[in-house]
């Protein structure tokens, strides 16, 4: 008895296999080039880093919003240049938590949110301080804080 061989079988076999190339293909493009044991990460783990991220953007900017409205009705230093620097500090906390919402769009994002958040809160939160107490020795920490943010947008262009 010979054995034939059925082109039907053989042309959905052909199909099949095409089907688990692309399946493949479809893997590797979302857990990078070499997926077995490379050093990228999963799709998923960005979600997760995005997730974090925005909850991060959402603190900051609630804080944000009730520091400006704090500065805004409540707050009555006795020397007037200290609500300056209180709408100086709420200007940079406001802006650079914008800029925390695009922190999982960068190529590096722990590296770009870390330096923004350090410097919300080295920069914005020793201005909010030494306002506060109306003395300049709190805000020490501001330059490393500022320092943080040029660091932070510069970090995007490599």
């Amino acid at each position: 008895m010979c054995l034939q061989r059925d082109p039907l079988a053989d042309e959905r076999m052909s199909q099949n296999h095409d089907e688990e190339e692309q399946d493949e293909g479809l893997h590797e493009s979302l857990l990078g080039a070499g997926a077995a044991g490379s050093a990228t990460r999963p799709l998923g783990l960005y979600a997760s880093d995005a997730h974090i991220w925005h909850k991060v953007a959402g603190f900051s900017g609630m804080l944000a919003l009730a520091a400006g409205t704090y500065g805004s009705h409540i707050f009555k230093p006795q020397n007037l240049l200290y609500k300056d620097v209180w709408n100086t500090a709420n200007l940079y906390h406001l802006t650079h938590t914008a800029a925390l919402l695009a922190v999982p769009l960068t190529k590096r994002p722990q590296i770009f949110g870390t330096l923004l958040t350090f410097g919300i809160v080295a920069f914005s939160g020793s201005c909010y301080a030494a306002a506060l107490m109306e003395d300049r020795s709190y805000s020490l920490p501001a330059p490393f804080g500022g320092f943080s943010f040029i660091a932070a947008w510069a970090s995007l262009m490599f």
